[in-house]
Formats: C-alpha cells, sequence, structure tokens
C-alpha cells in the first residue's frame, strides 16, 4: 500500500507531496482508496461532501468505530502525515481477520477530504462540512489562489456541490471514531532519548488538541518606484509585515505559545517597485484559549502601531478557529488501558478527530516520529513504530468493535 501512494503528487524537485483537495493527484489517492475498499470486499461510499467510507458490515446499524485519516497534503508536505493514518487503518483491518476477530459493531475506515486547506485555505473542511461546523454559505465562498469556489473545484471533480452540508444522520451512526496520525513533535523521541526503559514508547494517545487559528493580515501602502522614491516618502507595507513577524516570534515566546507567518502575497510584487499591498497569515496555537487571544491582540497592536509609523493601513480577518479540544475522557483512557499503559500526550496540531470531537466520542494515537519534523519532505517515521503502530490500533479496534 506505501508503495502504491509513493508516487501519487510528490514533487521530483522538492520530494514534497502537493496533493491538493480535488486536483488530479487527490483523484488518484482517492482511487487508491477505493481499490482498497474494493480489494477487501468493502462496502465503498462517497458521503455528500466528497468524504469516503470503507464499511464491514452494516453502514446503518449504528454504534460503528471507525478509523482513518485524510490523503491530501501542504504544499510539499511529508509522506506520513494523513496516509499513515489511512494505510494503516486498512493494515489493522487485515490484522483483525488474520486473527479471525469477529466484530459486534460496524467497523470503517475514512478518507476525509481537504484536510490540510492547502487549496482553499481553510483545514478540514470535509470534516467541518459534516459536522456543521463549516457552513454552506461559508464553503460557497471559498475559493483557490486562481479564484476558483470549492463547489465548482468539486464539480469538476466529478462531485454534486449541490449536495454539501451538515450530515447529522452519518455522524450519529459514530458511536466511537480512533485516527491513527505521526506524531508532529518530538514527545515520543524525546521519552527514548530519555535511556529510560520505561518511558521509551513508539505510540502515544492524545490527551488534548491546543486552540489553533489562522489570521489575514492585510498591509495597505502606496506602491512606487523603488529606485526614485526617497525612502522618507514611503509608505512601505513590507516594512510593516518584516516587523510584524519579528513581533510575532516574540509575543510567543514570551508566552509560550506558538505564532507562525508561513504565507505571504505581494502586490504588484515587482523587484523595481515598492509594494502597494502585502497579505501575510497568521497560524497561532496556544495552551489555551486566554493565551492565544491575548497573543494574537498583542501581535495585531503592534502590526497597527508600526503600520502608524510606516504610514500603511493594517488590517486583520480570523479566517478560521478551533477551540480547545478536550478528547472523550473515557475513550482516551480505555485506549490506553487496552495499550498497556502508553504515554498520554497533548498536540498542537489540528486533526479531523478535534473537529469530529463536539459531535462523536474521539480519540488519536501518535506514532514516534524520530526528528519531529512534519508539514516537509524530512518527515519520516521508522517502520519497526509504523507496524507497532497498526500493531496498536488493531489492538483498540478490537477492544472497541468485538467485545
Amino acid at each position: 500500500m506505501w508503495a502504491d501512494l509513493r508516487p501519487i503528487g510528490r514533487n521530483t524537485t522538492t520530494n514534497g507531496y502537493r496533493r491538493y483537495a480535488w486536483t488530479e493527484a487527490d483523484a488518484d489517492c482517492r482511487t487508491w482508496f477505493k481499490e482498497q475498499a474494493q480489494n477487501r470486499g468493502l462496502t465503498y461510499e462517497v458521503d455528500r461532501n466528497g468524504n469516503q467510507w470503507a464499511w464491514l458490515g452494516d453502514p446503518t446499524a449504528g454504534d460503528a468505530v471507525v478509523t482513518g485519516s485524510h490523503l491530501d497534503s501542504v504544499p510539499d508536505g511529508g509522506a506520513f502525515d494523513g496516509p499513515l493514518g489511512v494505510v494503516s487503518s486498512f493494515a489493522a483491518l487485515d490484522e483483525l481477520r488474520a486473527r479471525g476477530a469477529r466484530p459486534t459493531k460496524p467497523l470503517a475506515i475514512v478518507n476525509f477530504g481537504d484536510e490540510e486547506g492547502a487549496r482553499f485555505g481553510l483545514a478540514c473542511v470535509g470534516s467541518r462540512l459534516t459536522s456543521g461546523q463549516l457552513g454552506v454559505a461559508q464553503a460557497h465562498e471559498l475559493r483557490d489562489a486562481d479564484g476558483l469556489s470549492l463547489p465548482r473545484a468539486m464539480e469538476r471533480a466529478g462531485y454534486d456541490p449541490d449536495a454539501i452540508g451538515p450530515d447529522p444522520e452519518r455522524l450519529a451512526r459514530i458511536g466511537a471514531f480512533v485516527e491513527l496520525h505521526i506524531e508532529q513533535g518530538r514527545a515520543l523521541a524525546a521519552r527514548s532519548d530519555s535511556g529510560s526503559a520505561a518511558g521509551a514508547a513508539p505510540v502515544g494517545v492524545a490527551s488534548a488538541i491546543w486552540p489553533h487559528g489562522r489570521w489575514r493580515f492585510d498591509f495597505h501602502g502606496e506602491a512606487n518606484h523603488a529606485g526614485t522614491t526617497r525612502i522618507e516618502d514611503r509608505r512601505d507595507p513590507m516594512l510593516t509585515y518584516a516587523n510584524t513577524v519579528l513581533a510575532a516570534r516574540k509575543k510567543a515566546k514570551l508566552a509560550g505559545a506558538l505564532a507562525t507567518f508561513g504565507k505571504v502575497s505581494v502586490e504588484p510584487n515587482g523587484v523595481n517597485a515598492i509594494a502597494s499591498l502585502v497579505r501575510g497569515w497568521l497560524d497561532s496555537r496556544a495552551a489555551d484559549e486566554e493565551t492565544l487571544a491575548a497573543v494574537v491582540g498583542e501581535i495585531e497592536r503592534a502590526a497597527v502601531e508600526r503600520g502608524q509609523r510606516d504610514g500603511v493601513d493594517v488590517r486583520v480577518t480570523r479566517e478560521s478557529f478551533t477551540p480547545v479540544v478536550e478528547f472523550a475522557h473515557d475513550l482516551r483512557d480505555q485506549l490506553s488501558g487496552l495499550l498497556g499503559g502508553v504515554p498520554v500526550l497533548p498536540t498542537g496540531a489540528g486533526h479531523d478527530a478535534g473537529i469530529l470531537s463536539a459531535s462523536v466520542p474521539t480519540a488519536m494515537l501518535f506514532v514516534r516520529n524520530p526528528t519531529g519534523v512534519s508539514h516537509s519532505p524530512a518527515e519520516t517515521a521508522g517502520e519497526d513504530d509504523c507496524l507497532a503502530g497498526v500493531a496498536a490500533l488493531a489492538e483498540v479496534l478490537e477492544g472497541l468493535a468485538c467485545h
């Protein structure tokens, strides 16, 4: 399975993946998922929001145990973020069958669409639509860099854009959702580095997801000639933007939070022209919502104050926000018990499991990441650790669905 997925959407220059929602690479991934389901005799379906499902048992029976993740990527992302969870789900089902385990509840594997938000700027679109956290009108306003709307992109990919929307009946069928994911950090690896045999573990259980969001900062200045405009006559938004990036780093570090400007667009984007507009996107995360709000507020104030000095107008728009997610404690503790008391740890990364947690009991398993690198071609995990993740997921699915 891993070998079949490896070439899809891979950029040969960067070795990173560009599997953006509703593109050809995404279609190839979706074809792979459908074939995996059919090869195992599973019932395959696509829901109204384009999420793919593979069922063992009656999809309408209720109290189903669902696992899976996503197959799309960030720009030049790694091979493991998302696909590891989907591949491991099929492998865990194979393991259960090899054991002769007999589920007493329906089992399903899901591939949620557009989890990364790389094309339309909003993460977890498939699960947000399904849970009603993204309204239909809002979804119709989402556009990619070429101005194409999300519904039109889905239509071009062969899906019905008029069908998208909340799917409470489907969510009501789910008794538990468990998502396996590569750890996006080094908490598990650090335990191994400590040299303590008791602390080393290839797999952990998630306790919570930090609150996080995305904010767009628009810096409006004045376009002018780079070679004839005096320094004191300039209204240069690039200067304000650069200062804001530095302020974000400082404010986040002081608060023990995270703040990243990872995407920027410039108009008119000429080498010999002072910009008229710089648009930067802030991703910020913190352990609690109060700290997050304070950090973003301080970054905005720093931007406005610097803009006043530079003659630049600053406007800030919150594009998305996800509150703190506390995974279902009973389910979390049950998973930890089934796996013999593996480490329980929080994460700053968002996931479909976090979105669904408001609607169904959810939990997550993390597979050790030796470098902690993610959203990069350097993202990796050891084969033994990945197999340990499959074994752990199989134990969890057997414990939840077969007893």
